[in-house]
């Protein structure tokens, strides 16, 4: 009778997740997309849009592992008018990448990554205190919180331009994405990224 080779137990083996690389909603290929910014790269996450159910607040930075699109949807979802309405809210945004390729003729998610790095601070304040004294410190952003300010100046220039006026989220949001993309200074995201590093300038 052969022995058994005893199993090493202080190494156990590591699990990987293998996300499938197909067309978002259908349409838009993941693949190919190109980054100017390759310090972001890690972090704006394309993946086949899914509904994570805050699989991801269980840990920290685990934001950062699910997709930038369903970050984006979150943040248009909530809080407001479309609070809770995840279905609602990915529709927007599906409505958007359609407009998005009527107007410019590009893959969306192109436009998307574009939008992203261009509406990214490099530098933001924090608040020091010195003897009891506050003075403003001009510090550099890392990568996450760069996506994760690109992504909320991109929803808030959304609810802005569509909250009790004419134009409709979906054209809002397009808007806004075109507009970052094309590095626009009249665009929400841009307005908003220039003046935090405008104030960290001042602050040096």
């Amino acid at each position: 009778m052969d022995e058994e080779t005893p199993q090493n137990l202080d190494s156990p083996t590591e699990e990987i997740t293998i996300f499938p690389m197909s067309d978002l909603f259908g349409k838009w290929s993941l693949q190919d997309i190109e980054y100017a910014d390759v310090g972001l790269q890690r972090y704006i996450v394309l993946r086949p849009y899914s509904d994570s159910r805050g699989k991801h607040s269980a840990k920290q930075f685990q934001k950062s592992e699910i997709s930038s699109l369903e970050r984006l949807v979150n943040r248009i979802m909530s809080p407001g008018k479309n609070s809770g309405k995840k279905q609602k809210a990915s529709q927007i945004l599906r409505e958007s990448f359609d407009l998005i390729h009527k107007k410019t003729e590009e893959n969306p998610v192109q436009i998307f990554v574009r939008a992203i790095e261009n509406s990214a601070p490099r530098e933001e304040t924090v608040r020091l205190k010195y003897g009891g004294v506050s003075v403003p410190k001009a510090v550099d952003v890392s990568p996450q919180r760069r996506v994760d300010l690109a992504i909320k100046f991109l929803a808030e220039g959304t609810k802005t331009a569509s909250f009790k006026k004419k134009t409709s989220a979906h054209q809002a949001l397009a808007t806004q994405l075109i507009g970052a993309a094309e590095y626009d200074a009249s665009t929400y995201a841009i307005r908003h990224k220039e003046e935090k590093e405008r104030v960290a300038a001042a602050a040096r």
